[in-house]
């Protein structure tokens, strides 16, 4: 018998559990890598859609068709574009307010159906409704990017497609972030939600660069293609996506069952037991003891045995009930600032390097995916060292701390020259991203499978929609914020952003001081 090829053995070294659990990790990274593949266009392309007068008198026959002076057609005629300079209505002197409310329209549209998206998402199956947000979010992204084809200039046709493409993207992340907490457990969680989470900046990566391809020449197919490609992993959500192990009977690392695992007809979902309650030799899980615990309560009842239907069909959490879960409103209020701050640097970053470093708009999309490379190592490092200290809230409040006086030093030497400018952006994404990474995956997980929930993962997803929906706020105020500020100076941007950090460690002090007052981790009993 011939020896089987490399690849092969190394495919079947694997249990069958773990290449279905490999599976689902890659399929729902790319699958939420797309919904921000469609979302980073719009700051690509606001270079385009206005541009400066000066530079447009330059640049000859690749500018828009409307602003170019020998096109006679009279409906080329911009009559109520002050400037004449790129599209209209975006040409105006007041530019970016305009620019700014296409943002706000889109992420306070996100953010309002986030609430819903979650409580939704749980009573409906994840992978129908993950179809049909990607498939309707395609269409409204590639719609925005036909009012260049079609020669629209209304203001209101793009806030509306923006406000429809941000209600439809909210099916995303409450569905993907249940989905992947459903096939792993608590071990490594942050790390392999760190690296899961680069998808974030994977997917702005390649929007950062397939609609630089094709900005200064067909704008419209900077928003088109990525529509394709969204509607597209759509289709492939359809075809492959498994919401949960026991749909293919593998075995769930979500929770530690006892070894009869089903009796009867129903599921028997250990739990620890609390000290003092029969158990004195093993020390309380320090999730228990410290941060997620509301001051002198038990979360869990003295038995440590929780019995659910065979079916899973345990009621799914409320929203208030959600809300009382501890820790779960400090998170949400933090990462309402972190996002703010990284949602301004997704939206506005290449706008800024084209007004301080004077580049064209394809070069600054270009040069602004380095912040995302920051983001992906940010991550990463913020999972591996929250699970090795066992202390969410202390490692974003560290990097949170050191964000602030870095984003200082960013708005000082950014106008020094490139070189500058592409160090400060690898630094400012990796202390940006990194505490908004960990609390938008390992602590939702972490919270939407709290012990205090006693085994009900249908938690997850309204948890993940609180969290992801408060953080979403900000993303919606911050893009707001530097389009009114911005007139006034880029500076005063980055002191509301570095004022936005301090807020969002303020809300952390708290949890950070729980943590710190706890002894070291558990070394046994701890459910994964």
């Amino acid at each position: 018998m011939a020896r089987l090829p490399a690849g092969i053995r190394f495919v079947t070294s694997f249990s069958r559990d773990q290449r279905y659990r490999a599976f689902i990790f890659i399929l729902t990274f790319l699958l939420y890598a797309s919904f921000h593949l469609s979302r980073k266009p719009i700051s690509i392309v606001k270079g385009e859609l206005h541009k400066d007068c000066a530079a447009g008198d330059e640049a000859g026959p690749g500018l828009r068709r409307q602003s170019d002076p020998s096109e006679l057609a009279p409906s080329r005629q911009l009559p109520d574009n002050e400037t004449e300079c790129g599209w209209a209505p975006f040409g105006k002197d007041n530019y970016q307010q305009l620019l700014g409310a296409l943002d706000y329209s889109f992420l306070c549209a996100y953010a309002v159906g986030m609430y819903l998206s979650g409580i939704i998402g749980e009573r409906l199956p994840i992978r129908y409704y993950l179809t049909f947000g990607m498939l309707a979010s395609g269409a409204f992204t590639a719609l925005f990017g036909l009012g260049y084809f079609y020669d629209v200039h209304s203001l209101t046709f793009y806030v509306v497609t923006q406000v429809l493409n941000g209600l439809v993207q909210t099916t995303g992340w409450p569905s993907v972030v249940t989905c992947l907490g459903n096939w792993f457990g608590k071990g490594r969680r942050g790390l392999i939600m760190g690296v899961w989470n680069s998808h974030t900046s994977v997917g702005n990566i390649l929007g950062s660069l397939i609609a630089g391809y094709w900005v200064s020449t067909c704008w419209g197919l900077s928003f088109v293609v990525p529509g394709a490609i969204v509607a597209a992993m759509g289709l492939v959500c359809f075809l492959f996506l498994i919401e949960h192990p026991r749909d293919i009977r593998c075995s769930s690392t979500l929770i530690t069952t006892h070894p009869k695992g089903y009796e009867n007809g129903v599921r028997r979902c250990r739990l620890q037991k609390a000290a003092g309650h029969g158990d004195k030799s093993r020390p309380l899980d320090p999730e228990m003891q410290c941060l997620l615990l509301p001051d002198g309560k038990m979360p869990v009842p003295p038995s440590h045995i929780a019995v659910l239907p065979g079916n899973s069909g345990m009621a799914a959490i409320s929203f208030t009930g959600a809300l009382r879960i501890p820790g779960v409103i400090e998170f949400s209020l933090c990462l309402l600032f972190a996002k703010l701050v990284s949602y301004t640097f997704l939206f506005w970053l290449p706008l800024y390097i084209t007004s301080v470093d004077h580049l064209d708009a394809q070069k600054a999309g270009e040069l602004s995916t380095l912040f995302d490379v920051g983001g992906i190592f940010g991550g990463i490092l913020a999972g591996v060292i929250s699970d090795r200290l066992e202390k969410r809230a202390s490692t974003c409040g560290v990097m949170l701390l050191l964000a602030a006086p870095t984003l200082y030093v960013f708005s000082a030497v950014s106008r020094m020259g490139l070189e500058a400018t592409m160090a400060m952006l690898l630094l400012s994404g990796a202390l940006v991203s990194g505490p908004y990474a960990l609390i938008t995956t390992a602590v939702s997980a972490d919270l939407g499978t709290h012990k205090s929930l006693k085994g009900n993962a249908h938690a997850l997803s309204t948890v993940t929609a609180i969290i992801d929906g408060t953080g979403s706020v900000g993303a919606a105020l911050g893009p707001l914020l530097a389009g009114l500020i911005s007139p006034s100076g880029w500076s005063n941007v980055f002191y509301m952003l570095m004022f936005a950090d301090a807020c969002a460690f303020l809300f952390l002090v708290r949890l950070i001081h729980k943590e710190l007052s706890c002894p070291g981790p558990a070394t046994g009993g701890q459910a994964p």
